[in-house]
């Protein structure tokens, strides 16, 4: 584990394509704080899928880009489970790597206003492979 915490993934530049970003191939960490943040957060329901960070990132249900965080740095990959689980990864501009930077249980009903506002879009992987 470095200081930035455990590496979980790398990111998928094929979202630029669906997100219209520019985003290099960097290196996503999970930081050691992210288990206190949920639990001070609430975000308990989510715990149980920590684990499956790795997972998300490699293979989320949809992607999008949180308007209101850091000058359109801040991403979101949700993965329909039992429960829906967003993952949210912001840039580190300093130090050039992307971290988890909260998770947490989203409903139903705002996973369908995000696509429906163009927040988020739908991750075809099958769908990428016809693109690069």
């Amino acid at each position: 584990m470095s200081d930035r915490g455990i590496k979980v993934g790398k990111y998928n530049k094929k979202i630029n394509n669906i997100l219209g970003l520019d985003f290099d191939e960097l290196e996503i960490y999970r930081p050691k704080g992210l288990y206190a943040h949920m639990k001070k957060r609430n975000h308990d329901r989510c715990i149980k899928y920590i684990d499956k960070i790795p997972e998300i990132l490699e293979n989320p249900d949809y992607v999008g880009v949180n308007p209101t965080e850091n000058g359109g740095k801040s991403l979101e990959y949700i993965k329909q489970y039992k429960d829906n689980v967003l993952v949210g990864v912001k840039l580190d501009k300093k130090n050039n790597y992307l971290y988890v930077s909260t998770m947490y249980a989203i409903q139903d009903g705002k996973i369908e206003r995000r696509l429906f506002s163009g927040r988020i879009k739908r991750f075809f992987e099958n769908e990428l492979a016809k693109i690069s």
